[in-house]
C-alpha cells in the first residue's frame, strides 16, 4: 500500500525565519519516518475576514521566498492561488496548485491552473456535497490537467460552524484516486467573532484518524510552532511539535 500525500506548512507566509522553522522540521520528519511532505504557504490570503487582517508578503515576493525555501531544503511546494492571472507564475515555481474553496467552482481559475501542467488539489467547498465535486474535476481534465487532488474541508452548520461529513471521502474517492483530508481547517469555527475565524485544534487528530478509517489518501495540516500567534487561522493550526506523532500514527 501506498503511504498517503502528506501536505504542512503555515497559514500564511509571515517571515522566512517562520518558512525556515517549519521547513527544517519537515526535512526531518521526512528523514525519520520516510515520508515526502509537501511544504505548504500561502502568499497572500486573499479571503479573511476583516479588511486590517494580514495577508501575506504578496506574490511576487511570497514566490521568491518558497523558491527560496524549495531550493535550500529540496521541499515539494504547495501554494494556493485566487485570480486566474496568478496561475502561470506560481506554476512557474511550485508542484502542486491548490484552488481555494470557495473558488473551487470558478471556471476561469481552474482552466488557468490545469494549463500549467501542475498538479491541481481541489477544495471542496462548504456548500457542496463531494460527489458534486466531479464538475471542477471535469473542468480541470478538459483543460489538460494530468493530475487532479480533491480535499475535504467540512460543510457549513448553520451561520457558525462546520460539520465534516466523511462520507464525503468515498464519494470523492469515485472521481478521483487522490482525496486529501484538511485536518485544521475543518475544526473551523467561522462565526467571525471579533473579526477572525475561530475553531479548535484540539480535534486536528481525530479528524484524521477518522479521515483514515474512511479511506482518505492523503493529510493536509497547517502548522506552526506557536500557533497562537500565527498571523492567520491562529485557533486552527497545529502545534509544530506534535505533526511528526500525529504522522506516525497515521502511517502505523
Amino acid at each position: 500500500m501506498s503511504k498517503p500525500k502528506l501536505i504542512a506548512g503555515p497559514c500564511v507566509i509571515e517571515s522566512m525565519e517562520l518558512l525556515d522553522t517549519i521547513a527544517c522540521r519537515l526535512v526531518e520528519i521526512n528523514q525519520r519516518l520516510d515520508t515526502d511532505i509537501i511544504f505548504k504557504a500561502s502568499f497572500d490570503k486573499a479571503n479573511r475576514t476583516s479588511i486590517t487582517s494580514f495577508r501575506g508578503p504578496g506574490m511576487e515576493k511570497g514566490l521568491q521566498m518558497l523558491a527560496d525555501i524549495k531550493e535550500k531544503y529540496g521541499l515539494k511546494l504547495l501554494t494556493d492561488i485566487h485570480e486566474s492571472c496568478q496561475a502561470a507564475p506560481v506554476g512557474e515555481v511550485v508542484d502542486v496548485i491548490q484552488i481555494p474553496a470557495f473558488l473551487c467552482r470558478q471556471t476561469d481559475l481552474l482552466v488557468a491552473a490545469a494549463r500549467t501542467g501542475k498538479t491541481v488539489n481541489i477544495k471542496k467547498a462548504q456548500f457542496l456535497a463531494g460527489r458534486d465535486m466531479k464538475y471542477p474535476v471535469e473542468k480541470a481534465r478538459d483543460a489538460g490537467a494530468k493530475e487532479v487532488w480533491l480535499t475535504e474541508r467540512g460543510n457549513m452548520m448553520g451561520y457558525g460552524n462546520l460539520v465534516v461529513d466523511f462520507r464525503n471521502i468515498p464519494d470523492m474517492l469515485e472521481i478521483v484516486p487522490t482525496v486529501i483530508m484538511d485536518c485544521t481547517h475543518s475544526v473551523q469555527r467561522p462565526d467571525a467573532k471579533g473579526g477572525k475565524t475561530g475553531g479548535d485544534r484540539r480535534f486536528v487528530p481525530q479528524m484524521a484518524l477518522a479521515a483514515k478509517a474512511f479511506g482518505a489518501t492523503g493529510y493536509f495540516f497547517e502548522v506552526h510552532p506557536d500557533p497562537d500567534r500565527g498571523l492567520s487561522d491562529a485557533a486552527n493550526m497545529l502545534e509544530l511539535d506534535k505533526l511528526e506523532g500525529l504522522i506516525k500514527q497515521l502511517l502505523a
